[in-house]
């Protein structure tokens, strides 16, 4: 003899349904009130949250006694519970929080099974509110993981989306808001890294920048073009600190780091520089890992790179024009007798500890050092630059 349908077996525990049915609405605000008398962060909540609360409540009721009728036929019910709420409500609740959601329910539920249970039938109507709720928090995690996944998609577009009008040098009024949007939450400095991505999924290689920002308390925006990763760091208060927190999640080769700027809105002249730099990096092959930008400008100045040439010739040429002739001079002839003092000095008729006085003021003023081999070529190249017309 072929076993009884589900149908007609749970047709014997009729009678216990419709009484769950009639209490629905009584167990449903039973719950809502143990909540309420039990969660802090449920009583703080704003009303219309509180009223989307008690639907997924009612919701969940309701679908259990239809559960109850056919539990096979009903398996999808407990996911249905959550269509209750817009999909917001995952950010406003945690997921934790829907569990003692779900738990304080279950227990009010289960108070009230000896009355609500035809005679003979508690344990059976027991052991379904545990079945049922087992699923329900299976639900709650397939919904709460769904969600996770969604917003994970739309954080990863919103970040590129960002990056890119960073690079092509397009921000607008909305860029601190969407920034917000994806976790920035300093307002600055700002400094952007470039270098080559390492191999992988892109959004493995953006999750390890985040770590290793996040670990050194910096905000973060992550951009992977190809075979190119852009690093957007804010709240940078050590250039060289920041760089060094996320080298080593950069593929192999150098990696540049441009210069500080106030906020994520002059963002693009740091991209601007790192990128410059990156590309005429190969030109200084000893240069360290990570490299700044600013320390690479004599290589971007003779890769074609205008802004570095006016720099060279802002920050370093103009300065010494202005701090004296005698300075500019002994610079220029220090480098020209291959940085002898003694001849410098015999060349200009001074004492050698005049020269070295002048040249370590040319050094206070540029942060260039003439006896040193970069600071002599950087200057070299900036007075090239600022002695033409």
């Amino acid at each position: 003899m072929s076993p009884p349908r589900a149908s007609a077996v749970h047709a014997e525990h009729e009678a216990t349904v419709r009484r769950v049915e009639q209490a629905a609405g009584q167990i449903s605000a039973a719950a809502v009130d143990a909540m309420n008398s039990q969660l802090l962060w449920y009583r703080e909540l704003p009303a219309e949250r509180r009223s989307l609360i008690g639907l997924i409540v009612t919701a969940g009721l309701t679908s259990f006694t239809s559960w109850l009728r056919d539990p096979e036929a009903g398996a999808q019910l407990p996911t249905d519970v959550f269509a209750a709420a817009p999909p917001e409500m995952a950010r406003a609740v945690s997921l934790p929080q829907t569990v003692e959601l779900v738990r304080l329910t279950v227990e009010v539920l289960e108070r009230q099974v000896d009355d609500l249970a035809a005679p003979g039938e508690a344990d059976w109507l027991r052991t379904a509110v545990l079945r049922y709720s087992r699923e329900l928090a299976f639900a709650a995690a397939q919904v709460y993981a769904t969600a996770a996944e969604a917003r994970g998609a739309w954080d990863a577009r919103l970040e590129a989306l960002i990056v890119d009008a960073v690079l092509r040098g397009e921000p607008d009024e909305a860029l601190n808001s969407r920034a917000a949007a994806v976790g920035w939450s300093h307002p600055g400095p700002v400094t952007v890294a470039a270098g080559l991505s390492p191999d992988g999924d892109p959004a493995d290689v953006v999750r390890a920048v985040q770590r290793a920002a996040r670990h050194a308390d910096l905000d973060v925006l992550v951009g992977v073009q190809g075979e190119r990763l852009l690093v957007i760091l804010g709240g940078v208060t050590d250039l060289r600190a920041a760089g060094r927190a996320v080298v080593d999640r950069f593929g192999p080769g150098p990696v540049v780091v441009g210069p500080l700027v106030p906020d994520l809105g002059s963002a693009t002249g740091s991209a601007a520089a790192a990128l410059s730099g990156l590309r005429a990096v190969a030109a200084w092959p000893a240069a360290p890992r990570p490299v700044e930008a600013d320390d690479l400008l004599p290589e971007r100045a003779l890769a074609g790179d205008a802004a570095a040439r006016r720099a060279l010739v802002e920050d370093f040429y103009e300065p010494l024009a202005t701090a004296g002739s005698s300075i500019l001079e002994t610079v220029g002839t220090f480098l020209e007798l291959a940085g002898s003092l003694e001849a410098t000095a015999r060349a200009l008729f001074v004492h050698p500890n005049t020269v070295r006085y002048r040249l370590r003021r040319a050094a206070e003023i540029t942060g260039a050092v003439p006896g040193t081999a970069r600071g002599a070529y950087a200057l070299r190249l900036a007075l090239t630059l600022g002695r033409l017309p």
